[in-house]
């Protein structure tokens, strides 16, 4: 999974990339300070799957992960190569979902290029921007559209119809995602609007700070239904900075229970519909991400394409019954343990063994 993070230069993009993925992106007070995309990839927190390592004695863990790409500055005139535009946007045409940074935060030692903050200015300037782009996009798309039209076949009337229907959107001013289409269907389009968007207000570190700045975004967001998380990029940075239990006193003394990374990447697993099951064994615990829904062929295919194709069975038993029980031999002595079809729906925490054929 790979997300990018959008906003106007100065809203504390590569801050916040910084404590994310404890890099070391450069962040400097004046625009474009990121030119090209800072990528880094962070393991996905989680419990459970150290639970499982302690369990069968894994010589390795191996968490889900996620990537974050640092995109640079946006501003207004983008679509139209203004800053570094159309090279800014390209960037995020590669990623399955848009955190869009929100400046919250009003400190004089910051300068904001569009003279103070104001969140919702700053968020319809970044969504024009995107919508223009499409925009653009969509257009040149049109006349081709419409000539394989003619040609009578279904799937290219389809298209054409299809195309139709976004374009009379974005030419309203509404993003693509509005319209509720499968990424599936305009996944060949390659459109910013349809990303599904999770909006994260960098505010101050005052709790009052938060609380005032979630009840800005978080009604922007709903209009859209899209996420909303708020954040101080500040206060991240410094828990970054510190590990083990000096990060747990300082997050208890900041009365927070989760650090943002994990409060984001839980806010992005729901965004995009997805779930976590495990494989475990003493060579190793592994955690999988996994759509929401995906059958058990599927979610095996996750870990080698010969193990979907040549998929027999699943054996399966929840997380939450092994930690209980403490041993596999446990849980199959309890009956817990099911053997499962290819079209098994798994379920988060799902913990699998799968059966396969192998290719001759």
């Amino acid at each position: 999974m790979e997300i990018g993070i959008v906003g106007l230069p100065n809203v504390g993009k590569s801050t916040l990339f910084n404590a994310l993925t404890k890099g070391h992106a450069a962040s400097s007070n004046y625009p474009f300070c990121t030119i090209d995309p800072n990528v880094g990839v962070v393991s996905v927190p989680d419990q459970r799957l150290g639970r499982l390592t302690e369990i069968f004695s894994s010589a390795k863990t191996i968490p889900a992960a996620i990537r974050f790409v640092d995109i640079a500055g946006l501003v207004k005139g983008a679509s139209e190569g203004q800053g570094l535009g159309n090279q800014f946007l390209s960037h995020i045409r590669e990623v399955d979902a848009i955190i869009h940074l929100v400046r919250m935060f009003d400190h004089g030692d910051v300068a904001h290029v569009m003279g103070g903050v104001d969140p919702r200015r700053d968020v319809d300037i970044i969504n024009t921007e995107l919508a223009l782009a499409d925009l653009a996009s969509v257009e040149k798309q049109l006349d081709k559209a419409q000539s394989q039209a003619k040609s009578g076949e279904k799937a290219a009337k389809e298209r054409w119809e299809l195309l139709k229907s976004v374009h009379a959107a974005l030419a309203a001013g509404q993003p693509a995602r509005r319209l509720n289409l499968s990424l599936e269907a305009t996944k060949p389009f390659m459109l910013l609007t349809d990303k599904p968007v999770l909006y994260v207000g960098n505010a101050g570190e005052l709790p009052e700070e938060m609380k005032s700045a979630e009840v800005h975004l978080s009604g922007i967001a709903q209009e859209e239904n899209a996420g909303c998380l708020i954040l101080s990029g500040k206060l991240e940075s410094e828990i970054a900075q510190l590990e083990g239990e000096d990060q747990a006193m300082f997050m208890k003394d900041l009365g927070l229970t989760q650090s943002g990374l994990e409060r984001l990447i839980g806010a992005a697993y729901r965004l995009l519909g997805l779930i976590t099951f495990f494989t475990a064994g003493p060579k190793e615990s592994h955690a999988w991400t996994v759509a929401n829904g995906a059958p058990a062929q599927q979610a095996a295919g996750k870990i080698h394409s010969d193990i979907e194709e040549g998929f027999i069975r699943a054996d399966i038993y929840s997380f939450k019954d092994i930690d209980n029980l403490g041993s596999e031999a446990a849980v199959r002595e309890k009956g817990l343990l099911r053997s499962e079809g290819k079209t098994y729906v798994m379920k988060d925490g799902d913990v699998a063994y799968f059966h396969f054929q192998k290719k001759i």
